[in-house]
This record gives structure tokens, C-alpha cells and sequence, in this order.
């Protein structure tokens, strides 16, 4: 019973958030007509059409997709961040770590700056995408001669965003200074891709990830207290370890080619859920989910509605938001 009461309570506390996200904005649209569109799209005919075609678009063309979006991504980074704290039993731990941001804004870099929209609009997230596995992949090959242990794996993914991120920086300097605007904009985050045919990406990596995530949840637990713990339940310590940082990068990968890098949501969302919910993965992953999908959602929004209509770089609301929560929550534990 209590669960179904929690459950219930979080879809409505979704709902609640959704509605936000898409009812308000530089141009505010009343809540009935918001649904009432959404109803018309999904079940034609079943409204009758008391709006204007100008909002029909804000709401189903630019602002549902990005609540979407939203969501998503901040759901994927959490989770990531929820598993690599636990992996490497490292609190800093985030989505950023392993170099896939850095390889995705590399990525981002090359099309924006140096080849242009050459596979049209879907050119800067499948560059960035791109970028991210070629990130992944440099990763693995540096552990493999170093070995995958968690600190070997931690200090690989360290060395390789700053060489990424130099080599982006380079890029950047190298290129058309007109555009910097626009790279820098991607750098900090933004959801301004967020288009219906795009969505399933974010959302099937998302959702096989997240999916084998949480079945495997124990025996990251076992991870989490030690090699010879896990080792001791059966567990192929360095196969699994590694196993679980393809699939974060994976996860990640699909989320920065969507929206850029995007900070402190992996890092602080975590350490939120697990004030709440201990320290049980079985919890913490799915909880972490829905705990970022929400607090991206309204960053998103608060990133719409400061500077309306410019749109704030939603790494800046993440970053100033996460790192007041994060001092509060360190102050708390300490």
C-alpha cells in the first residue's frame, strides 16, 4: 500500500512538473490549453480547437519535446552518477569522469566549427555521439595497459577529458570566431535540439541502460564494498566493473550528443537521493531517475524564464544550484 501511495505520488508529482515546464515561459500558456493540445494530438478530434496554431506549435513543436529531452537527460546523468559513485567508491564521482563529455564536445566542435551542418540538422548529435565513443574507447585502450582497477580506470578517464579538452579548446581557437557563440552555448548545455524524431534515441539508451542498470543493482552493491567482498559473492570483479563503465559511457554519450555537457546533476543528485533512501542501489538507481528527470525539468525551465526571451546556458542554473545544494549537503553530513 505504500508503495502505491509513493508511485502515485510521483507520477503526480511529475505531472505537476511537465505541466510547469510547458505551460510557462517568455509567452505563458494557460494549463487547460496546454492539455487540451496535448489531448488534440493524441487522440484527434477528441478537443474542440479553441487555440491559436502559433501556441499549438510552442507547446507540441518546441516546449513538450523539450521538457522530454529534459527529463531524459537528467535522468540518464544521474543514474550514471549514482553508479560510477558507487563503482569507484568515489563521492566526486560523475558522468564527466570518464571523458565522455569532453569526447562529445569535441565532437560538437568539430561539426559546428570546421565542417558545417554536412548531414543537416542531425550533424552536431551524431558528431557529438561520435566523440563520446571515441572517448569511451580511448579510455578502455589506456586502462587496458594500466589495468581496470577503480583508481586505474578513474585517472584514465582524467587524463583523457583534459586532452580532449585541449584539443577542443584548439579547435575552438583555430576556428571561425563567429561561431564561437554558438559553441560555447553547447559547451554549458541546452536543450534547443529537443525535436519529436530524435527523442527515441535518448529515450531507448535510457531505458535499456537504466533497465539492466537496476537489475544488476545487488551486485553493485557488492561492488561498492570491496573487490574481495564481491569476488567473495561470485562476482567477475574486473569483467562487471568494466562492463558497468561501458554502459554509463554508453548512456552518457547518448545524452551530451542531445543536450551538451551538462554539470552537477550526476555529481549532486545521488548524494540527494541517498540522504532519503540510504545507500541500497536497488533504490538509489531508480530513485536517482526520476529524482534527475525532475530537477532538470525545472532548471530548464528557470533557464527559460530568467533572461526571457534569450535562453540561459542551463550548465550555469545547474552549476549555481548544484553547488549551493552540494555545500548543504556536505555541511549536513559533516
Amino acid at each position: 500500500m505504500k508503495t502505491a501511495l509513493f508511485i502515485l505520488a510521483a507520477l503526480l508529482l511529475l505531472c505537476l512538473t511537465v505541466t510547469a515546464g510547458v505551460s510557462l515561459g517568455s509567452a505563458p500558456i494557460p494549463v487547460e490549453t496546454v492539455w487540451s493540445i496535448i489531448a488534440s494530438k493524441i487522440v484527434p478530434g477528441s478537443v474542440e480547437v479553441l487555440w491559436s496554431t502559433g501556441r499549438e506549435s510552442i507547446v507540441w513543436d518546441v516546449r513538450l519535446p523539450r521538457v522530454a529531452l529534459a527529463g531524459l537527460v537528467g535522468a540518464g546523468l544521474a543514474v550514471t552518477g549514482a553508479v560510477l559513485q558507487s563503482v569507484t567508491r568515489n563521492p566526486l564521482a560523475d558522468p564527466h569522469l570518464l571523458g565522455v563529455s569532453a569526447g562529445g564536445a569535441l565532437g560538437a566542435i568539430v561539426a559546428l566549427l570546421h565542417t558545417g551542418l554536412i548531414l543537416g540538422l542531425a550533424t552536431v548529435p551524431l558528431f557529438a555521439f561520435g566523440g563520446a565513443l571515441g572517448a569511451t574507447a580511448l579510455v578502455a585502450l589506456v586502462t587496458r595497459v594500466l589495468g581496470t582497477g577503480a583508481d586505474r580506470l578513474v585517472l584514465s578517464g582524467v587524463a583523457v577529458a583534459f586532452t580532449l579538452t585541449a584539443a577542443g579548446n584548439l579547435l575552438i581557437f583555430l576556428g571561425d570566431p563567429r561561431a564561437v557563440h554558438t559553441v560555447i552555448f553547447w559547451m554549458l548545455g541546452g536543450l534547443g535540439l529537443a525535436q519529436w524524431p530524435h527523442l527515441v534515441y535518448p529515450a531507448l539508451a535510457l531505458a535499456v541502460c537504466l533497465g539492466w542498470l537496476t537489475i544488476r543493482a545487488r551486485e553493485i552493491n557488492a561492488l561498492a564494498m570491496g573487490d574481495e567482498t564481491a569476488m567473495t559473492l561470485g562476482i567477475p570483479v574486473r569483467r562487471f566493473r568494466l562492463m558497468l563503465f561501458v554502459v554509463t559511457a554508453l548512456l552518457t554519450g547518448v545524452m551530451v550528443a542531445f543536450s551538451g555537457a551538462i554539470g552537477f546533476v550526476g555529481l549532486m543528485i545521488p548524494h540527494f537521493v541517498r540522504l532519503f533512501a540510504g545507500s541500497d542501489n536497488v533504490r538509489v538507481v531508480p530513485l536517482s531517475a526520476f529524482a534527475g528527470a525532475l530537477t532538470l525539468i525545472i532548471a530548464d525551465l528557470v533557464s527559460r524564464v530568467v533572461m526571457a526571451p534569450e535562453d540561459m546556458p542551463i550548465g550555469v542554473v545547474t552549476g549555481l544550484a548544484g553547488g549551493l545544494a552540494f555545500i548543504a549537503i556536505l555541511k549536513r553530513q559533516g
